[in-house]
């Protein structure tokens, strides 16, 4: 059975950090907290890695992971441009539980799968999180399940899921919200033809928080049918 580690221990922390370094270094999967959901994670630039990480959730090349990074520098590293709209969202939501789809920088060697020319980045709001991706650089990380099954919050859920598909578990505790991330396209900020950010996926940073920030850049709302169909 692959080790279990408790980042809480102040003793078993930094072992637990250089193991999991270790494990990404091999091109192995980790387990690791995040603020939002517990993440499965492999080495962003090790294309055998991100197959092995995809295989392990039972998902095909067509669902490519996100990559977390530690920071917006290392984000800037990775993508082609960072238009005004998205630094003032990565000022307000980052670290947090937001998730941008961008141009991803075209001389990077790296193979996530079929992103189109994309990468969706996120830095997280966890400390061991962050302490490891100092480490380890920009990691492809997804919810710590098996596809169709509720993402894991705690460590027990992903190690049923799991198993020995990964090498080493990182236990930070039950994770603060338990809601996925949200996931926005600013894509169409890059280029003279500008279009509307659109969201992906709903989670923990809301559209009004978003629309707060992107004012008129921001997709219209889902019209909610009841609504609709009032006179």
């Amino acid at each position: 059975m692959s080790p279990v580690l408790d980042c809480r221990d102040a003793d078993q922390l930094l072992p637990a950090l250089r193991q999991a370094r270790q494990a990404i270094g091999r091109g192995e999967l980790i387990v690791m907290p995040t603020d939002t959901v517990y993440g499965v994670a492999a080495d962003a630039f090790n294309a055998s890695a991100v197959a092995r990480l995809l295989a392990a959730k039972g998902r095909g090349r067509q669902s490519p992971p996100p990559v977390l990074v530690s920071g917006p520098d290392t984000m800037r590293a990775l993508v082609a441009e960072v238009p005004e709209p998205v630094e003032r969202l990565v000022e307000r939501f980052w670290p947090g539980g937001l998730t941008i789809v961008l141009p991803a920088q075209p001389s990077l060697r790296w193979d996530l799968g079929e992103t189109r020319g994309t990468v969706a980045v996120r830095m997280p709001n966890d400390r061991f999180a962050l302490e490891l991706l100092e480490e380890t650089g920009p990691l492809a990380v997804s919810s710590a399940n098996l596809t169709g099954k509720p993402a894991a919050l705690g460590i027990d859920s992903a190690v049923q899921m799991l198993r020995d598909s990964v090498s080493v578990y990182l236990d930070g505790g039950l994770v603060e919200t338990g809601v996925a991330s949200t996931i926005i396209d600013a894509t169409g900020l890059v280029g003279r033809d500008r279009r509307s950010v659109t969201v992906l996926r709903d989670g923990a940073v809301s559209r009004q928080d978003l629309r707060d920030v992107l004012g008129d850049l921001l997709e219209p709302d889902p019209i909610d049918p009841e609504e609709s169909d009032a006179a």
